[in-house]
């Protein structure tokens, strides 16, 4: 019958630790597997992993962020008044139309209509628009609509 006190590992199973430092005819003599002088040559040295040698650090060599960045900042295609005078008189102007007409070169953006330039059509804009901008289209008797 089994028990507690008579339990061994089966044969074969288990190896004997490696007596490092005990000469060099037990095979782990001299240096014991630890190369020759140095930081890592000494006893009870454990070298953090992000340890560099002495040098500085590479935390310490990257530029801090100065200030605040916000994380939902909204960005603005802009676009100038000038742009839209490839629209006919009347046309409606929404981000779908500038697209087509290749002023802008993705649909699903956010614009923005700035009011650099002259505009010599009546158009009727449906965008987001600064006040020297709003204040050509309706000069020249077109409407502003900002979504």
């Amino acid at each position: 019958m089994i028990q507690q006190h008579t339990l061994q590992p089966h044969q074969g199973s288990t190896h004997r630790k490696k007596r490092k430092g005990r000469g060099d005819s037990a095979g782990q003599g001299s240096f014991s597997g630890r190369g020759c002088k140095g930081q890592l040559a000494r006893t009870g040295k454990k070298i953090k992993p992000w340890f560099e040698g002495g040098q500085t650090s590479f935390m310490q060599k990257i530029p801090k962020n100065k200030g605040f960045k916000p994380i939902h900042k909204e960005h603005f295609l802009a676009v100038n008044v000038s742009a839209l005078n490839v629209f006919d008189n009347g046309e409606a102007v929404t981000t779908e139309t500038l697209f087509h007409h290749h002023i802008i070169s993705r649909k699903n953006t956010s614009v923005k209509i700035l009011g650099n330039g002259e505009l010599n059509k009546k158009v009727h804009v449906q965008l987001p628009v600064s006040a020297s901008a709003k204040e050509k289209i309706e000069k020249v008797g077109g409407t502003v609509t900002t979504t």
